[in-house]
């Protein structure tokens, strides 16, 4: 674990745990200055970038104290608790071009990334079920929205980042299990995806398939009817040529519909 026992969490709401004791991390805005920092991956970011990232193009006129107030806040965050054995655990330090965080990093972040190679290399060893327990695994990392509740510019962008990552995982997950043959345990998480997101195409697809392959041919091909509605009154467009391929396949029975791959996709992390 980095920084001697301190573990740093953004898959959610920030967290840092020591001991198994959660550390109190202050304010939110003191809060967001630690997300930024811990996604420097240990790099130095200047004042006037963190000051960017935190409060955008408008901070308030008294700024450069809250930075200190922040920095001086987490400094003492990280020491609460810490005897001498952590001497040599998360610094927050000024080093000439600016702020840096080292002996810290987000541990969850590591520990997905790590997941999704293992799942990858799984699958290139055709272990396909243990590559979607691995994924599986990597979703179980997820508390909540990425870094939620804070409110900073570059964390809001961060956050729009990993819900896309994020979906996509669950997305390449879902499609390896339709591929291994069990579309009928997936068709009802699929249809509230599509729910959450009724203008994502890929979503639409994978419940498509999951409904003819199971048998449910005239529910599928009502799932695109619906999608295309949506997207034409949402923005005047039609769906992209994969759905409608699908679409025109379905309509001709095409058999090669019901085959199964020999290797779902598994994302990269």
């Amino acid at each position: 674990m980095v920084g001697e026992g301190m573990r740093f969490e953004l898959l959610g709401p920030l967290r840092a745990v020591r001991s198994g004791e959660e550390v109190p991390l202050g304010p939110p805005k003191q809060r967001a200055v630690l997300a930024v920092l811990l996604l420097q991956d240990g790099h130095p970011i200047s004042y006037e970038g963190l000051v960017d990232a935190v409060w955008g193009d408008e901070p308030p006129a008294h700024v450069r104290n809250l930075v200190q107030k922040y920095v001086s806040g987490l400094r003492r965050a990280f020491a609460s608790g810490a005897g001498a054995a952590n001497a040599a655990g998360p610094i927050l330090a000024w080093t000439g071009s600016g702020y840096r965080l080292s002996g810290a990093a987000a541990d969850d972040l590591r520990e997905r990334r790590q997941l999704i190679d293992a799942a990858l290399a799984a699958r290139g060893a055709g272990q396909l079920r243990y590559a979607g327990e691995l994924v599986d695994r990597a979703e179980t990392l997820w508390r909540g929205e990425f870094a939620e509740g804070l409110n900073a510019p570059y964390l809001a962008a961060e956050r729009l980042r990993w819900r896309e990552k994020r979906l996509t995982v669950v997305e390449a997950r879902i499609a390896g299990e339709i591929e291994l043959g069990r579309s009928f345990e997936y068709v009802h998480e699929l249809i509230r995806l599509v729910a959450a997101h009724p203008l994502r195409e890929r979503t639409v697809e994978l419940l498509m398939n999951a409904l003819y392959r199971t048998g449910r041919s005239s529910d599928a091909l009502l799932a695109f009817e619906e999608a295309r509605r949506r997207i034409a009154d949402a923005m005047g467009a039609d769906p992209g040529p994969a759905l409608r391929s699908l679409h025109e396949r379905m309509l001709r029975q095409d058999p090669e519909l019901l085959t199964s791959r020999t290797s779902p996709p598994v994302p990269a992390a």
